[in-house]
């Protein structure tokens, strides 16, 4: 656990965790921050209490101490959000100190009640403000949707600190630098990596009630983006604004310079003539990503179809059907309505076809609005006039996808 202040009156309690599933469902290869942070005027609040969300261990006493909070003086806990990763804190706390009040949505006070059994609660909604004095004064401003229904912001108007929950966060574990202005070129790429997958696997789904929540940050006048995962944004908060703007766009069919290969094959026929796309890619010099199902990771594979501008599908037929961990993958991306992109279809077949008819089925089911090229489908093994056919459409996959390009 690492203490830092961000700011007069404020500071943030982080800690790495690692080796679980996020939400028990996404790897996380590279670790995740659970941010907290804590406001003193005359009265102290705490945002977003996880620290210690498996059980409060003592060293949290000790570091709150040494940033001058005794636990006893802790008044309020401001609940940005109910998933126990923002909230883990308040069973454990209300055995030490029975007279806090949690601040919540009104959405959240009803899960605050259900998961915790806890009814010392102040409802707010848009605009409420919480004086802590001291000339520090939260304000809270809901946010629906990102990704819960009941999720908030809470601005702190002395020092213009954004709060913003899951918002403006990312995967990754922090090391010695937790603030913007002082990650290394190699970390800022690390974190848009991070930010990227975190966006992808967590918020797509809701990205129209995302965009609202951009649109409300950009009418806040922002010093300081405090998440409740990744960097504190200090020097450039615009950027991660800016970001998460972009990453709305790549949900909706924009994407990096760049074709995710997202593929199977049984038995080597498929994966020949994806030897042959790379070959031609290699010629053309377009990046692309390899993603061998069911090899890759669900929370790879959609991080990485999300980012790209061009998505080859490079599947055969499967007992009548489009080849199964293929077909579970491209399911996933329409839950996440990741929709819009270009997108070509080719794979082999031997007795009969039938991956076709599901690619359409899976693409109307979920609504995904793929922009696709006609497919290319051979028996057996790709013959030199199939591949010549696939060529074609790969070259007209890289001309179709230059205007969803949007780095």
């Amino acid at each position: 656990m690492k203490k830092l202040k961000i700011a007069d009156g404020i500071h943030m309690l982080t800690m790495n965790v690692e080796d679980i599933l996020f939400e028990g469902i996404w790897e996380i290869a590279n670790g995740v921050t659970l941010n907290s942070y804590i406001v003193q005027g005359e009265k102290t609040a705490i945002i977003d209490g996880v620290i210690g969300w498996d059980g409060v261990p003592e060293t949290l006493y000790k570091n709150l101490e040494e940033i001058g909070v005794a636990p006893q003086s802790i008044d309020y806990l401001v609940v940005n959000h109910m998933e126990p990763d923002h909230s883990g804190w308040i069973s454990n706390f209300r055995k030490i100190k029975d007279d806090f009040t949690i601040v919540c949505t009104d959405r959240a006070a009803r899960m605050v009640s259900s998961f915790y059994g806890e009814d010392k609660i102040r409802v707010v909604k848009e605009g409420d403000t919480l004086d802590l004095g001291k000339g520090k004064v939260l304000s809270f401003h809901p946010v629906p949707n990102v990704h819960w229904p009941d999720t908030m912001y809470t601005y702190e108007r002395d020092t213009k600190t954004l709060f913003s929950c899951d918002m403006f966060g990312a995967f990754g574990r922090m090391g010695e630098h937790c603030f913007d202005d002082e990650l290394t070129p190699e970390e800022e790429e690390f974190f848009e990596f991070e930010a990227i997958r975190y966006y992808s696997n967590v918020m797509a789904t809701f990205t129209p009630s995302l965009k609202k929540a951009i649109e409300k940050a950009r009418s806040l006048d922002i010093n300081i983006i405090a998440p409740g995962h990744g960097p504190v944004y200090r020097k450039n908060p615009q950027k991660i604004i800016n970001d998460y703007c972009r990453y709305s766009q790549y949900a909706e069919g924009a994407g990096k310079n760049e074709i995710a290969i997202l593929w199977g094959s049984m038995y080597g026929m498929t994966e020949k003539a994806v030897k042959h796309v790379e070959e031609v890619l290699r010629r053309e010099g377009v990046r692309y990503s390899k993603l061998q199902m069911p090899l890759k990771s669900e929370s790879e594979m959609v991080a990485t179809v999300f980012r790209a501008a061009g998505v080859i599908i490079a599947a055969p037929t499967y007992e009548y059907k489009l080849f199964p961990p293929v077909a579970t993958a491209l399911n996933e991306l329409g839950r996440k309505r990741i929709t819009g992109k270009a997108a070509f279809r080719f794979g082999s077949y031997g007795w009969s076809g039938g991956a076709e008819k599901e690619l359409k089925e899976i693409l109307e089911r979920n609504n995904m609005k793929w922009d696709f090229i006609e497919s290319v489908e051979f028996e057996g093994a790709p013959r030199q006039e199939d591949l010549a056919r696939i060529e074609a459409r790969v070259l007209e996959l890289i001309k179709k996808m230059g205007s969803k390009v949007v780095e």
